[in-house]
């Protein structure tokens, strides 16, 4: 188990990405990942309320829906640790007082659950004056109905102004930070992020773990066509870097006896202020390519290798 909050949250090494429920996986297949995922011991479920507006008839909440009545029907709340957010479903797309308010009722209904576990400011809000946010979830976290806060895509000085406004104020901070990285999406994260969470004793929970799935290996020059909706993201990282990258995990997974997204996945594991990734499965095949993960332990001559492939990248990333 890795810890968040001080010790507060004892979550699994592989954090559950919920976004692909009511999107690529309908409910019957989030139900067989979400079965999978817990039968392997995992017990960390990552959501948002914005999930999944983008897809047409949805109107968001769908994902935060699926995994409620999954948590209802194997009755296994207690055993589960559920991060959802808030600030990013239009109509809710701010962290005012009011809608942080409106937004918590939403999903705990939604998750059918009496408390959130983590609970995200999605994107940082410059509109309102962060004592207002923070006070608004520090009452969230007095009343029970929150145990901890976090931040997903803040910039390192609006993250560092958040936690030096909790001090001052005496009011609930964030513990983590939610930020993209992976093997070929380093430098916004590594150069800005990585040293304020250091100094700050926070702790990163990489999303876009895969790189949209290009670290899984499906994407290669001349490969087969991949039906996924995210296939041109991942195949924009099919250039130098990027194939380097493959080629490097293709060899520690081969050593391994693994997959590319278990080396992948262990590799962000390893980096200093990552508590556990992030990453989502469409259904119980996908979520197989990443179990392995959890008992894979890398050699320093494996994240050398790792690291040397993925240093050519200099902004190379889309």
């Amino acid at each position: 188990m890795v810890t968040i909050g001080g010790g507060g949250l004892a979550v699994s090494p592989l954090c559950l990405g919920g976004n692909p429920f009511g999107w690529t996986a309908d409910e019957e297949t989030s139900f067989a990942v979400l079965d999978a995922y817990a039968e392997a011991g995992g017990n960390f479920i990552d959501t948002a309320d914005r999930y999944t507006y983008h897809v047409a008839g949805n109107s968001g909440g769908e994902s935060e829906t699926i995994i409620g009545r999954w948590l209802k029907a194997r009755g296994c709340r207690d055993r589960m640790v559920i991060a959802t957010k808030v600030g990013a479903l239009p109509g809710l797309d701010n962290l005012t007082p009011q809608t942080i308010r409106r937004a918590v009722e939403g999903s705990l209904r939604r998750l059918q659950v009496d408390h959130i576990d983590l609970y995200y400011a999605h994107v940082d809000d410059p509109g309102t004056p962060v004592v207002e946010t923070l006070t608004a979830f520090d009452a969230l976290v007095r009343a029970g109905t929150v145990r901890h806060i976090a931040a997903s895509n803040f910039t390192a000085d609006r993250l560092a102004e958040s936690l030096e406004t909790s001090a001052r104020e005496n009011v609930a901070a964030y513990v983590a930070l939610q930020a993209e990285y992976n093997l070929v999406q380093r430098d916004g994260y590594e150069q800005s992020l990585a040293p304020t969470v250091a100094r700050t004793g926070l702790v990163c929970l990489p999303y876009v773990a895969l790189a949209r799935g290009f670290l899984t290996g499906k994407y290669r020059p001349g490969g087969p066509r991949v039906d996924s909706p995210r296939a041109g993201q991942a195949r924009a990282h099919l250039n130098g870097v990027g194939l380097d990258v493959l080629g490097a995990l293709d060899e520690v997974a081969a050593a391994h006896r693994t997959t590319l997204a278990a080396v992948a996945l262990a590799w962000l594991a390893a980096q200093p202020t990552v508590a556990t990734p992030i990453a989502g499965a469409r259904n119980p095949a996908q979520l197989a390519d990443l179990l392995p993960f959890l008992t894979l332990r890398l050699t320093a001559a494996d994240l050398a290798l790792l690291d040397e492939a993925s240093a050519k990248r200099a902004n190379s990333h889309p």
